[in-house]
C-alpha cells in the first residue's frame, strides 16, 4: 500500500498575523481590520500659542481664529502645516 506523505508548505509571510509595517502600507479597505488614514489633530499656533483642532485632510486653508495666522494649507491628500506649528494626533 502507498503511504501518504504530508508535506507542509511554509509561506514567506504569516497571513494571519501580519506585521504592523505591512498593514500600514496596505490600502485602508484591504487591511485585516479596516480603519481610515485620516485623523483630527491639535495644532498650536506660532503667534498666540492657542490650540486649534484641525482635520488631517483639510481641503481649505485653516487659520487661527484669534490672530489669523495660517496654520495649514491643503496639498491634495494630507494638509501641510505651516513651519513652526506643532501638532499631536487626537485619539477617540
Amino acid at each position: 500500500m502507498h503511504e501518504r506523505i504530508k508535506a507542509t508548505l511554509q509561506l514567506a509571510k504569516d497571513l494571519m498575523h501580519p506585521s504592523l509595517a505591512d498593514e500600514r502600507r496596505k490600502h485602508k479597505k484591504k487591511r485585516l481590520v479596516q480603519n481610515p488614514n485620516s485623523y483630527f489633530m491639535d495644532v498650536k499656533c506660532i503667534g498666540c500659542y492657542r490650540i486649534s483642532t484641525i482635520f488631517s485632510h483639510a481641503h481649505t486653508v485653516v487659520s487661527c481664529p484669534s490672530c489669523s495666522v495660517i496654520l495649514c494649507r491643503p496639498r491634495g491628500g494630507k494638509c501641510r502645516l505651516t513651519a513652526g506649528c506643532s501638532f499631536r494626533k487626537k485619539w477617540s
